[in-house]
């Protein structure tokens, strides 16, 4: 192999590790939807929650005295880079989050951007590092077929071994209906976004590199 050759292939490679480097998840970046400006907020709020695949779930736990209860969960909002913006889940009633939810549907859906690698260096709580707060109803989905059929795909497309898990566990598909968003992605505070603006904004695979 002549030299020439050689960098051509060795080069890249380094490049790539390097970035890969900067994963702080060993998830590789999805480069398909580059990463908005952070004053674009409902694009960036549809790209943050489009790019991740999980998040901290909280729900009112009633055998507690109606204490927070926050539990990781994985999510999906639709197939990659074409997701609707909603968070849907595969939970199960052996575990306390759907139980609780069956009972009382407050339920909020906290993610952070550090998690998909996107953040460098920087520390999670820096106001450059994204975190969103999806506030809302977690409710059972059972009604449109159409609705069904779209999330278990987005489900289980993002998260494949979900099609494996024990149907003795009697998992069912619940969804968050967002009612109030809360966004920090720069400094000077939370972005004011309304739920029509996040649930219209458009994803767009040109989204400038902020």
């Amino acid at each position: 192999m002549n030299i020439n050759r050689a960098a051509s292939i060795l080069l890249p490679l380094v490049f790539f590790l390097a970035f890969f480097q900067e994963s702080v998840d060993g998830r590789p970046l999805s480069l398909s939807l580059l990463r908005p400006k952070p004053d674009d907020a409902a694009r960036f709020a549809r790209w943050l929650v489009s790019q991740s695949s999980w998040g901290v779930l909280n729900t009112i736990a009633s055998d507690m005295g109606g204490a927070p209860f926050g539990n990781v969960v994985s999510f999906s909002d639709g197939l990659p880079d074409k997701g609707r913006g909603i968070p849907y889940f595969y939970l199960t009633t052996l575990d306390p989050t759907a139980r609780n939810a069956l009972k009382d549907q407050r339920s909020s859906f906290t993610i952070g951007e550090y998690a998909i690698g996107t953040c460098g260096k920087t520390d999670p709580e820096n106001p450059s590092c994204a975190k969103i707060t999806l506030t809302g109803k977690l409710k059972v989905l059972n009604g449109d077929p159409k609705e069904t059929s779209f999330a278990q795909t987005a489900l289980f497309t993002k998260h494949p071994e979900m099609k494996g898990w024990p149907k003795s566990h009697n998992f069912q598909i619940f969804k968050l209906e967002i009612e109030d968003i809360f966004m920090i992605n720069w400094f000077g505070g939370p972005k004011p976004i309304t739920v029509d603006q996040y649930l219209q904004a458009k994803m767009d695979s040109r989204m400038a590199i902020a």
